[in-house]
């Protein structure tokens, strides 16, 4: 248990608050780019209770600026695309990505009034998909090689999700290796060669064991935390015989997301971008080792799941998750259905709006959690004194940083580590992009 006061300390998110702070010395998820798809590419966006509006320009130019007018406060969201900028539809004032007032077009002939206006304009890029948007002070840091961000544009796909809870919770369940026995549980098995773009319902790398049925039927992994340069990398063992032993590897890269293994051939970068204080948003981009991801499957698949514009689940608290008796008896360990993001969903959402950290209990197999808190603490209170915190590297500190390695398979026997050692290499020997990285 934590004080309330070390609760507020790691979970509120304002501008004011130490995590809101730190979390601004980061690049942050606003939008994927097919938001910005269509006749006009403007999205209102909140981010850690700010509001700000995102827009491409006529030329392609992305922009992101604070969404209040600088005039008389009218919402640029509603603004036109014209001209090399945005313009507010109450008195035509045009603001260019870069904040630039451009024109003042209701003010005298000959007027200078725009010369002196600004409006609060922040750097934005779009990577695999993901638009991320820098909203703190100062140069933002330098994006790692990471494998979603290296892959071939054809080789990713990115999706997300609201959750109506703090940003901490929801990330909390990805750096939980013991609950996916349990939450994510199926009593019976589907076809694996069935499983493309689901997770965790295909087969274990090098088996032909479906992860679901590992999960269900050895459910006390031995967990270790590894401290690393991106963050900390857990490793989840079970035993399955005398020779033979499941081998999870998930990472947590900080500040706010993990990459984990969704198939033998595809990981997932997730990101848990606070929206405020008591909703998030998952950000995930699904990175492919093999051939090219078939985006329109994975739309498809999705779409079925989430209602646009604002990406909620069809099954949320409203409708009690489409909980179902009948099922919880028979085929899933929630009675929720078989999206596994529905299951966290309620997981996390249930805990409050903010959990209320003084009541829980914390167990053995909730070690990567407690390493996680404290590294958050520790660069929460850097951030106060002025200091640095992990992550905030530079360009030559970037392009070190690989992968990081995410595998779920069976290795036999010996040491779990160099199996997924060799297992990460294998897969990339046999990948186009992923190869020619192996040097790096």
């Amino acid at each position: 248990m934590i004080s309330a006061e070390q609760n507020d300390l790691i979970t509120c998110i304002g501008p004011s608050a130490p995590a809101g702070q730190l979390l601004r010395r980061y690049w942050q998820p606003v939008a994927l780019a097919d938001e910005l798809a269509g006749p006009r590419p403007v999205k209102p966006v909140q981010l850690m209770g700010q509001h700000f509006v995102l827009f491409r320009d006529e030329s392609g130019r992305l922009g992101m600026l604070d969404r209040d007018c600088p005039h008389r406060g009218a919402d640029l969201a509603f603004g036109r695309l014209e001209n090399g900028g945005l313009r507010c539809a109450f008195h035509g004032w045009l603001f260019d990505a870069s904040g630039n007032c451009l024109e003042t077009p209701a003010e005298p002939a000959g007027s200078k009034l725009c010369t002196r206006i600004r409006q609060a304009a922040y750097p934005v890029v779009e990577k695999s998909g993901v638009v991320f948007a820098y909203i703190g002070e100062g140069e933002p840091p330098a994006f790692a090689d990471f494998d979603c961000f290296v892959a071939p544009e054809t080789h990713t796909f990115a999706f997300k999700g609201l959750f109506e809870c703090n940003w901490l919770q929801a990330l909390e369940v990805g750096i939980d290796p013991a609950h996916a026995s349990y939450l994510h549980r199926f009593f019976e098995d589907e076809d694996t060669a069935e499983s493309y773009g689901k997770q965790f319902r295909g087969a274990s790398a090098d088996s032909d064991m479906p992860i679901t049925k590992v999960l269900r039927e050895y459910d006390r992994p031995d967990i270790s935390v590894e401290p690393t340069d991106y963050g900390m990398r857990l490793t989840a063992l079970r035993k399955l015989s005398e020779s033979r032993t499941h081998v999870r590897v998930t990472n947590v890269v900080f500040p706010q997301a993990f990459v984990i293994p969704m198939s033998a051939e595809m990981t997932i970068s997730q990101w848990h971008v606070p929206v405020d204080d008591t909703h998030c948003y998952w950000y995930a981009i699904f990175t492919s080792f093999t051939g090219p991801v078939d985006k329109t499957q994975m739309r498809n698949q999705r779409l079925e799941l989430y209602e646009l514009p604002h990406y909620t689940s069809r099954k949320n608290k409203r409708n009690n998750y489409g909980y179902s008796v009948d099922e919880q008896l028979t085929e899933t360990y929630t009675g929720m259905g078989n999206d596994i993001n529905v299951h966290d969903q309620w997981a996390v959402e249930s805990q409050g709006p903010i959990q209320d950290r003084t009541r829980e209990h914390l167990g053995s197999t909730d070690k990567g959690i407690i390493a996680y808190r404290r590294m958050l603490v520790r660069a929460i209170e850097s951030t106060q004194a002025g200091e640095g915190a992990p992550m905030l590297i530079d360009a030559a500190q970037a392009g070190a940083l690989t992968g990081p390695p995410s595998i779920d398979g069976i290795g036999e026997d010996g040491d779990a580590g160099a199996y997924w050692h060799a297992a990460d290499r294998e897969r990339r020997l046999k990948s186009d992009w992923a190869s020619a990285r192996l040097g790096a």
